[in-house]
């Protein structure tokens, strides 16, 4: 068997219909949009997306509350992955070499999730107060950038 063999068998094959190519194709002019109005303009899709008919849309109706969170975020890392690696120094890049975080350039966090029985040195942005006191009870250095 071989691609130019290939019969599509009794499925229907019809060509695609070209709009907008001329009178002759017998859809040119107004390309099947019909006279005028809003659906013959260009941006007749776009500009439908929230168009109610003249109603105020929904998303203006309804009341707008509370706040959107404006603060920094934090890749996390837990205590339990820190202890199965074999590095000792851990900063942005190391923890990214391990493929502990997906960016270096993004705030890393420490938590005490796990627990820890090695002395390990950490750089990062945020720790946790149980992972710091966890990490200097094991002998290690923590230093906040």
């Amino acid at each position: 068997m071989e691609l130019n063999t290939l019969n599509p068998g009794k499925a229907k094959v019809v060509k695609r219909k070209r709009i907008g190519r001329g009178p002759g194709s017998g859809w040119g002019t107004t390309a099947g949009r019909g006279q005028k109005g809003a659906g013959a303009r260009k941006s007749a899709k776009a500009g439908r997306v929230a168009f109610e008919g003249g109603q105020m849309p929904i998303h203006r109706r309804i009341p707008k509350r509370g706040f959107k969170h404006a603060g920094v975020e934090f890749q996390i890392v837990n205590l339990k992955k820190l202890a199965s690696c074999s590095v000792v120094d851990f900063d942005a890049q190391s923890l990214f070499d391990q493929g502990f975080i997906r960016n270096v350039e993004q705030p890393v966090k420490v938590l005490a999730f796990g627990t820890i029985d090695k002395a390990i040195n950490v750089k990062v942005d945020a720790i946790s107060e149980k992972a710091k006191s966890l990490i200097e009870a094991a002998g290690g250095k923590v230093e906040i950038i």
